[in-house]
């Protein structure tokens, strides 16, 4: 039947361009004469290969002229969006009235005046479809896959996401596949963070220095002259959280070379200091380093 219905929308529809490859894919889907079928909003676009907003704009197009009707009264698998097409329903009983008797029949075009025949719900929940949850009425479902009974309804295909036509917000479909919000610079987030400078050497880390043998080796100056040295560096950085900073920190003190009496420290500052002024510039800094390196006596004068 899916076949019919096809036929009808390549030679009959009055869509163009993007709303007929989406009523062919809806029609695609149509198991009987009634032309019902559900879909989800993430099949359309995978099915077309189009956006979200391109299929949006499509389904309303299709609506305004006739041919495609939503029957919100009705749910498809994991709460999915059931269409109908209607002028192809009315086609298709105009078609089978005529060739009752006479399968070669002429069948005149169809006319606004054709009716649209009813719809047998009974007949669609074969198909998975069924009254919303919450009618009185309604019987409950039977279990047609013949697995053990669920709660749920079974879901004969894929479909990750709970969809509606594009008409409003209370419709507007929710896509569980798309990529959560990076909530790295989130409000909560942004209070955990600090600067290099602000950043408080912690036990932890102390106690790693000692541990791995960093403190002897460089020895409690050299340490603190490390400390300053990647203050120094890390100054113009962006704010980070304490335990960035700190795992930063043990990389740089792991890389720091021991000083010796032949090698001058090359970062040191005229003073005897080891921690860079305030208002220098990197040009500065690095100047000022050259200059306490040739200054410092060596012992082999």
């Amino acid at each position: 039947m899916s076949r019919a219905a096809r036929e009808w929308v390549w030679e009959c529809s009055a869509s163009r361009g993007n709303a007929r490859l989406v009523l062919l894919s809806i029609a695609d889907r149509i198991p009987d004469e009634q032309c019902v079928a559900w879909a989800s909003l993430t099949s359309l676009m995978k099915r077309t290969n189009a956006s979200r907003n391109t299929v949006r704009d499509a389904l309303v197009a299709l609506a305004e002229i006739g041919e495609l009707e939503v029957l919100g009264d009705l749910d498809g698998p994991q709460h999915s969006t059931v269409y109908r097409l209607p002028r192809t329903a009315a086609w298709l009983a105009k078609v089978a009235a005529t060739c009752e008797d006479d399968p070669e029949a002429y069948v005149e075009p169809l006319a606004t005046s054709d009716p649209v025949p009813e719809l047998d719900i009974e007949r669609l929940r074969k198909h998975g479809i069924w009254r919303k949850t919450g009618s009185e009425s309604d019987p409950r479902r039977q279990n047609l896959t013949g697995s053990d009974p669920n709660p749920s309804r079974q879901n004969p295909t894929p479909a990750r996401v709970r969809s509606r036509p594009p008409a409003g917000s209370d419709s507007a479909p929710q896509n569980r596949s798309e990529p959560k919000v990076n909530r790295r610079y989130s409000s909560s987030g942004a209070a955990d963070l600090t600067s290099a400078g602000n950043w408080q050497l912690d036990d932890a880390s102390l106690s790693w220095a000692q541990q791995q043998g960093h403190l002897a080796r460089l020895g409690e100056q050299g340490l603190e002259a490390a400390d300053a040295k990647w203050r120094h560096h890390r100054d113009t950085w962006s704010p980070r959280s304490t335990a960035a900073w700190a795992a930063d920190w043990r990389s740089w003190i792991a890389r720091e070379h021991s000083p010796t009496p032949q090698r001058p420290n090359l970062y040191a500052l005229p003073g005897g200091t080891t921690t860079p002024q305030t208002g220098m510039t990197r040009a500065d800094a690095h100047m000022a380093a050259l200059l306490a390196a040739v200054d410092r006596r060596t012992g082999t004068e």
